[in-house]
């Protein structure tokens, strides 16, 4: 089972939820999306669907965009699955992301690539670990003058 899924309780659904983001969000924009997130204080009561979820997305493909429902579904395919993959990384709160009419012409490599970059830009999304630290799962001990082995030794005797 994958733990990359796309509940009900990770998307922005209502309307009021999209109007509360926009109105009260904070909005990063490039000629093919625009990002809106709007981040909870503490004191603002806002009564959410589920629990606390972690980070909501909500998307916004209108027909300017792209007057065939499959370029439309498309884009939103596209957001949803670059979401997905990055939700784990992602600060809380809520996303809405706006398409423009340049998002039509944009490959799904692009798309991912626009969608990362507003993520960055708005400050939503963790640095990845560098390569170094990622290809060392767990450092040597600093007392030990001999490596010990990458993996154990295999028991003795028949099986």
């Amino acid at each position: 089972m994958t733990t990359n899924r796309f509940p009900r309780t990770a998307r922005v659904r209502a309307r009021s939820d999209f109007d509360r983001i926009f109105k009260h969000g904070r909005r990063v924009a490039l000629p093919v999306l625009a990002l809106h997130w709007h981040r909870p204080s503490p004191d603002e009561v806002v009564v959410p669907a589920a629990p606390e979820t972690g980070p909501r997305l909500g998307l916004a493909v209108s027909r300017k965009v792209d007057r065939r429902a499959v370029g439309r579904n498309r884009i939103k395919r596209v957001l949803r699955d670059s979401f997905r993959e990055h939700r784990g990384r992602l600060a809380g709160g809520d996303y809405v992301v706006v398409a423009r009419p340049a998002a039509a012409q944009c490959t799904g490599p692009q798309l991912r690539t626009a969608f990362l970059d507003l993520l960055r830009r708005a400050g939503a999304l963790q640095a990845a670990l560098p390569a170094s630290a990622a290809a060392v799962t767990m450092p040597a001990p600093a007392d030990s003058a001999e490596p010990s082995p990458p993996f154990p030794a295999p028991p003795s005797g028949g099986g």
